[in-house]
Formats: structure tokens, sequence, C-alpha cells
């Protein structure tokens, strides 16, 4: 994946600010990454006014939220450097990539209601719910099944993305993508976990499967 990539060019500088954070609690740096998220959401907020997108405020914005990716991706690291791995921590992590991700979302919906365009705003909805039902397929495919990592769009991917579309000024062919594809990941995972239950897969004897309403 790209995000394998991604992860294998930076890997050497990256170590080295884990090593310069490691005194840091990881949460700490969970927080920070949600809070950097806010401020590139306002960068793209701003960003829309006066009948036009500024592409400075939206490269601003991008380059935040490239920053608070980069924090994303010290937490764990810096978690099993100092051997203090936890699963608050994990939960912790997980729950804020998801308020994350809405709020930059917000941001670009703020941007397209700034200048009156519905039909974007609506693009901006259904990237963000694709984007929301990836996450929950899995999360909930893994309650069943032992994993369910299949799909063409995963989180990094979705930030990467978003980081190119501000930096390039080409927010609104990103957000197709990811509307298309995060929707379509979602999908393959609902056939994915549908098809391994078939194959004998089902709920630990601890936790049985939910009651239907």
């Amino acid at each position: 994946m790209l995000s394998d990539r991604v992860g294998d060019t930076l890997s050497r500088p990256l170590n080295a600010v884990v090593r310069a954070c490691a005194r840091v609690s990881p949460d700490v740096l969970t927080i920070v990454g949600l809070a950097l998220n806010g401020v590139a959401c306002a960068f793209f907020a701003m960003a829309g006014g006066q009948d036009y997108v500024n592409p400075r405020l939206l490269a601003i914005g991008g380059v935040v939220a490239m920053v608070a990716s980069v924090f994303d991706m010290l937490d764990g690291r810096v978690a099993r450097l100092r051997g203090r791995g936890t699963k608050f921590g994990a939960y912790l992590d997980s729950t804020m990539d998801r308020y994350s991700d809405m709020v930059l979302y917000m941001g670009l919906m703020i941007l397209y209601a700034r200048l009156d365009k519905t039909g974007l705003m609506v693009l901006v909805w259904f990237a963000a719910f694709g984007s929301f039902m990836t996450s929950y397929a899995r999360a909930r495919a893994e309650s069943l099944i032992p994993n369910c990592t299949v799909g063409l769009l995963e989180r990094p991917e979705r930030i990467v993305l978003l980081i190119f579309g501000a930096l390039a000024n080409r927010m609104v062919a990103v957000l197709w993508v990811i509307a298309i594809l995060s929707n379509i990941t979602a999908l393959q995972r609902v056939i994915y976990t549908y098809v391994e239950l078939k194959r004998g897969w089902g709920p630990r004897d601890d936790e049985p499967g939910e009651p239907r309403p």
C-alpha cells in the first residue's frame, strides 16, 4: 500500500524523532495530534470566502495536517520504545483518529458552506461517511473474525490524499476518490466478513453475537 511505501521512506528520520520524544507520554502525543488537526480544520474553513478557495490557506491547512500525521505515527512508536504500550493507549489512539478524521472533514464542509456549494458539501459528507464506515466495518468484523484488513483505501491513504489535495489545491478530485474508494472498501469488508463467517468463523464462546433488534 501507499502508506507502507511512505512509512519505509520516512523510517530513519522518524526513528530519530521517536528517540527525541521518548520522554513524552504517548497519550500526550495522541492528543497533540488531534489538536493540530483542529488547527488544520480552522485553516480549511478559512480558505473559503469571496466566491473562491484561497489556495494559500488551504495549503497551510495541509501542512498542519501533515505535522499532525507525524504525531499520529509517533505515539505508538514511542509507546513501544518505552515498553509502555497499553490497551487503553491503543484504544485512545484509535478513538482520537476518528475524531481527527471528522474534524478535517468538518473544516472542508465549512469551506464549501461558505462558498454556498451544496453539491460539494454533500461530496464531503459521502467522503466522511465512507471513512467512518471503513473503520467501523473493520472494528465490528474483528469482533467476529480474527482480522479484516481487506480493502482499497485505509486511513493512512486517506490522510495522504487529503494532504495532497490541500497542497496541490485539488481537494475536489481527492474527495471524489475518497468518497468512492472508501465506500467500496467498507463494502469489501462486509462481503469479506460474510464469506469468512460462512467458512466457519464465529463469535468466541465468551462473546456471543449481538442479538438482532
